[in-house]
């Protein structure tokens, strides 16, 4: 069996219960217990779920190897900050931190002290998302929709910081270019910040990636769709499903029910569908546990610092073009 690492939480909110409890159940980790800064919630919550509450953060941090913080954006940097000081490694929630000097501090005092940090960018553990990866080759356009009903928890930030900076990171993380223009618009309905935003984003090898992120809609939709030579595929990250549409050279004597284009040059194309099977598993308790092989091995994890200061880096790039 493999060692386990031991982890405490700091912040217990509706997220921070989520990951309270799956961290318990991990076969991956010792549950040390949480701090919180309510103290009645975090009291009732110890003696409801039998979790060992701190009552200072600090000796949290320095009864533990790894530290998961699930705290509101504003607080991550300084929280971080703290963990890594000490040695300890970190999970931290996205966004990573409010600003991206905040994020590139992270990144270099985590080199400095050789520990490893994660981010929460959740949707690159999705099983939809896992299933169709190996099939992105050179998308040359995306387009995405990441739609949500209305939920005040959040709005303390821009809907480009609490949605669409999924599809960003996931978008950054398969355009192996760098970013050469935005262009963006984004509209505040209900909050104080925008609720409503698009963006364009063009990158230096001519991929085009369009993207749509709303808190104020009347049904939720999370879709990323990818456009590059002679395939199509679809992903649906809210109902787990793929499509994957390919093209090939037509045979010389085709099915009579295949599906042949004809381009102006004469050249002939076969449409088949080509579905690949989608595993179900638990994004959040596979995010929080890749971060334990990678310290156990030694190994970069799968959404480090450096990803998420990017991702961080394109949505205030975003958010200056209001």
């Amino acid at each position: 069996m493999k060692k386990q690492l031991t982890v405490g939480v700091l912040g217990a909110g509706h997220l921070g219960k989520i990951h309270l409890r799956l961290l318990n159940e991990s076969e991956r980790y010792t549950l040390v217990g949480f701090y919180d800064p309510d103290v009645d919630a975090s009291k009732a919550l110890a003696e409801s779920a039998g979790y060992t509450y701190f009552e200072r953060q600090e000796d949290l941090i320095a009864a533990c190897e790894v530290i998961d913080i699930v705290t509101p954006t504003l607080f991550h940097h300084s929280i971080a900050k703290s963990c890594i000081a000490a040695g300890k490694h970190i999970f931290i929630e996205k966004p990573i931190t409010h600003t991206v000097a905040e994020a590139e501090e992270l990144v270099a005092l985590a080199a400095a002290k050789k520990v490893k940090g994660q981010v929460g960018h959740v949707e690159r553990f999705n099983p939809a998302y896992k299933a169709v990866k190996d099939n992105l080759g050179s998308p040359m356009f995306v387009e995405s929709h990441r739609l949500a009903e209305f939920n005040p928890r959040g709005t303390d930030v821009s809907v480009v910081l609490d949605l669409m900076i999924h599809d960003i990171d996931i978008i950054l993380s398969v355009i192996s270019s760098p970013v050469k223009h935005i262009s963006a618009s984004g509209v505040a309905v209900v909050s104080e910040t925008p609720d409503i935003a698009n963006a364009r984003i063009e990158f230096e090898n001519g991929a085009v990636a369009n993207l749509t992120a709303s808190r104020i809609s009347l049904k939720n939709m999370r879709k990323l769709r990818f456009f590059q030579k002679e395939a199509y595929i679809s992903v649906d990250f809210f109902t787990k499903k793929v499509e994957v549409v390919k093209m090939k050279d037509a045979p010389a004597q085709p099915d009579e029910f295949a599906l042949i284009l004809q381009n102006a040059e004469g050249v002939k194309k076969q449409i088949y569908f080509d579905p690949p099977e989608v595993k179900d598993s638990n994004a959040i308790l596979e995010e929080l546990e890749t971060l334990a092989d990678a310290i156990e091995n030694n190994t970069e994890p799968i959404v480090p610092l450096t990803h998420a200061t990017e991702a961080l880096r394109v949505a205030h790039q975003i958010i200056d073009c209001f």
